[in-house]
């Protein structure tokens, strides 16, 4: 159960469970941090034009192929 439920996912992006910890720690601040961007632009559309598709277009280049 351990296994299944901490280990298997890591291990299948060739990662340890502390490297796959940092790694999504640090994608979920990234995407925090589009998200403000969007909402900011929502209400001063001139502010973070391009700063919320730019960040997403970076994140799916680093995960694409992990573990392939």
């Amino acid at each position: 159960m351990i296994n299944k439920i901490f280990l298997n996912h890591p291990r299948s992006v060739d990662e340890t469970f502390g490297q796959h910890f940092i790694f999504a720690l640090g994608f979920s601040m990234t995407l925090f941090l589009a998200a403000f961007a969007a909402l900011l632009h929502a209400f001063i559309p001139a502010a973070c034009e391009k700063t919320a598709s730019t960040i997403i277009k970076k994140l799916y280049a680093r995960i694409h192929n992990r573990g392939s």
